[in-house]
């Protein structure tokens, strides 16, 4: 019966895919290197670790609507759910490598773009958790299925650069912000009775004349 182990070997932004998209390369391993693998249908769950890395001041500024203040981060910084994914990976005998496509998203609305988004430099500590199914031959050549094993897992350190530079690619020097309808509401008659083109140029004055009024109230 087959027994599969994960590894990452390396992360890739995909250039020019419909939507930011992350390419992992696996490298799939047999315990029985005699067994031909017919195919596996391959699932995966990312996770990430906060607690495997250091923060710096201005990422701990970054964090708090994630994790609050870093006094509490004792009780807070805890594994969070990512992503899912899943690939089919073809024939093979002993091992073999396979690419794992993950949808990015830059919706800041999303915990995950928080996290990454809030990283100046450094790596992203994620966990990869394996299930899926396995079509393999057995000794007299009957196709055979079997599952693969909760406890398979591999953990991968992913590049802040690589994230961001994927972002960049993008997104150039924007940021997706999806607001609930009756606030886009407010925000667009704003915008129409002022005369003002551009939905960032009627948040910049909304923000200058809070700023002016928090300046007010101080001076007073």
């Amino acid at each position: 019966m087959p027994d599969l182990d994960f590894q990452v070997e390396s992360v890739e932004a995909v250039p020019f895919a419909v939507a930011p998209l992350l390419n992992f390369k696996l490298r799939v391993d047999n315990s029985n290197p005699d067994e031909w693998i017919q195919t596996v249908a391959l699932r995966c769950q990312i996770q990430i670790e906060p607690t495997r890395r250091q923060y710096n001041g201005e990422e701990k500024e970054k964090m708090l609507d994630l994790f609050g203040e870093s006094e509490r981060w004792g009780q807070t910084l805890k594994t969070m759910l990512w992503t899912h994914a899943s690939t089919v990976v073809s024939p093979f005998q002993n091992s073999t490598t396979v690419d794992l496509p993950v949808n990015c998203t830059f919706d800041f609305n999303v915990a995950g773009t928080k996290y990454f988004a809030g990283l100046e430099s450094g790596e992203i500590p994620l966990l990869l958790l394996f299930s899926g199914t396995i079509f393999y031959e057995a000794e007299d050549g009957a196709i055979q299925i079997s599952q693969i094993s909760w406890s398979k897992e591999a953990k991968f350190s992913l590049s802040v650069g690589v994230w961001r530079e994927m972002m960049e690619h993008y997104y150039p020097n924007s940021a997706w912000l999806i607001l609930r309808r009756d606030a886009f509401e407010r925000l667009q008659k704003y915008k129409m009775q002022r005369g003002i083109p551009t939905f960032e140029q009627a948040l910049e004055k909304l923000l200058l004349a809070e700023e002016e009024e928090i300046t007010k109230s101080v001076s007073l």
